[in-house]
């Protein structure tokens, strides 16, 4: 049975995957939760199962601010009680399922892991960089990664894998080779940043600098428990000051399912092309490619070729670059067996 960390937020979906009235069903933590919006708009999420027959919820309806189960019409509110049994006044004690503490922020759906009273809004992991304003345009997707969400953090917190994963995306070009890798401890902050220093212009500078064009480049990573990473993508002239550079940001955030899937949704911020469908269709199909045709097939395959067999028991090695991974995994099961022990 997988451990997983409790007095944290999971973010559970994009809010535009959530329109007034609509109900949608997704596993967290192996539980199979309904997400719903009341006509108000607020969001709740409840256990997808009704205690009656055992019918998913989720494919019932919003009624208000409840949730009516499809096959026989008890309905419940987001705190997870039972508000109507269509067949008596009395509703049997019985009539009550599970809900989980909801929280909307950056353009997210967040869940509180842990017990209700225990909820800090504060702890919610900071993405106004890739929050849609009047001079930021965001993209979002989503994809279910088949492998525990902790090797989604590997691959994350360890970027040098783009010179050979990301050959028809994203290519390194060899710029990584050129660089310098740190790892950051902050507390609940890990950061794990490249510096690349007199290499050819980066791909996201495209348009703005000439190709050819010697640039300072860098990749910062930011990961917070359980595991919502944030990018900064920059580049400015060569010995130049950052400030002054071309800087982009991603969001990648990964969610437990199951014990053996993860959800990974991302989103990319930019401040140019603001009203360009095209440049939107065009960083969706580039990230499909780059997460659906390339990441997946070698995280999945790594996952599978341990057959079993546990992460630390196998002995992974380690290249010091891949130390931002590493760290971010002994982080995880400090915190888990803190709360354990309290």
């Amino acid at each position: 049975m997988a451990e997983y960390l409790r007095n944290v937020w999971y973010m559970a979906g994009w809010s535009e995957e959530l329109g007034p009235g609509q109900v949608i069903s997704r596993r967290i933590r192996d539980r199979r939760i309904a997400l719903f919006r009341t006509d108000a708009g607020a969001v709740s999420a409840v256990a997808d199962r009704c205690p009656h027959r055992f019918a998913p919820l989720s494919l019932g309806e919003v009624h208000g601010d409840a949730l009516v189960c499809p096959y026989h019409g008890l309905t419940f509110n987001g705190s997870g009680g039972c508000v109507r049994n269509p067949f008596s006044e009395n509703i049997p004690a019985a009539a009550r399922i599970d809900a989980w503490l909801c929280a909307e922020r950056h353009g997210a759906i967040w869940l509180w892991g842990g017990e209700p009273q225990s909820a800090d809004p504060a702890m919610i992991p900071d993405l106004g960089l890739v929050e849609d304003s009047d001079t930021v345009r965001v993209v979002r997707g989503y994809t279910l990664l088949e492998a525990p969400y902790e090797f989604g953090t590997d691959n994350l917190m360890d970027l040098s894998h783009i010179e050979f994963v990301h050959k028809g995306s994203f290519a390194g070009g060899g710029v990584i080779f050129a660089g310098r890798h740190e790892v950051i401890d902050e507390g609940d902050t890990l950061r794990s940043n490249w510096w690349m220093p007199g290499v050819p212009a980066p791909s996201h500078t495209m348009g703005i600098y000439p190709p050819d064009m010697i640039t300072d480049h860098w990749l910062e990573m930011r990961w917070n428990a359980p595991a919502t990473m944030l990018l900064e993508i920059g580049s400015c002239p060569s010995g130049g000051l950052r400030e002054t550079g071309v800087v982009a940001h991603q969001a990648h955030v990964l969610t437990p399912a199951s014990a053996t899937t993860a959800h990974y949704f991302w989103a990319s911020a930019r401040a140019h092309d603001l009203d360009s469908p095209e440049t939107d269709a065009f960083l969706k199909a580039l990230f499909a490619q780059a997460f659906d045709e390339e990441d997946k097939p070698i995280i999945k395959a790594a996952y599978e070729n341990l057959e079993g067999e546990d992460f630390w028991t196998a002995k992974p090695l380690s290249l010091g670059i891949d130390s931002g991974g590493t760290r971010a995994r002994r982080k995880l099961q400090m915190m888990i067996k803190g709360e354990q022990s309290a």
